[in-house]
């Protein structure tokens, strides 16, 4: 049983993290007409967001589109013409709680949290603007982005490094 909710979970933690999307904007919303290539051969999700119906363009990383790759021709995508086997957000919770209990971890662990991640440690970290997230996120104005970015000291180590860079070269 706990094989089958770290699947889940890897699937969906490394798909949302990697994305911005919520749980469910990704897990059993996004479709093959929400993928598009660009001029340069470079995979987008170009997808209204689900509470704004705002159009979001998310660049497709490798490591997603794996992921993707992997589960495109399961039935279970085929039959709902989706593009990921994920449960419902609900359900992705209770696995999350049941292995922080089968781990000993005390925190309540939610699928929401993969954004927190993503914008301080996949995104801002390297060197990601806060406006290009904040857009990412679907945040209108960067000041909402800013309660996910936490600051860093390797974040602040780079920059005193670019800024030690260019006085004392």
């Amino acid at each position: 049983m706990v094989q089958r909710y770290v699947f889940y979970l890897k699937t969906r933690n490394v798909s949302s993290k990697f994305s911005t999307f919520f749980h469910w904007e990704i897990g059993y919303n996004l479709r093959h007409e929400h993928i598009s290539e660009d001029g340069n051969g470079n995979l987008w999700i170009v997808k209204p967001r689900e509470k704004t119906n705002n159009l979001c363009n998310t660049p497709l990383l490798s490591i997603s589109k794996q992921i993707l790759d992997k589960y495109k021709d399961t039935p279970h995508c085929m039959d709902k013409e989706t593009l990921l086997l994920i449960p419902r957000n609900q359900k992705m919770n209770s696995f999350l709680k049941e292995i922080a209990n089968l781990c000993g971890i005390k925190k309540n662990l939610t699928t929401h949290q993969s954004r927190h991640s993503f914008a301080p440690v996949i995104a801002l970290a390297n060197n990601v603007s806060l406006p290009n997230v904040a857009k990412m996120l679907e945040h209108s104005f960067t000041r909402m982005t800013q309660h996910y970015a936490k600051v860093l000291n390797q974040t602040i180590l780079k920059d005193m490094q670019a800024v030690e860079k260019q006085l004392f070269v």
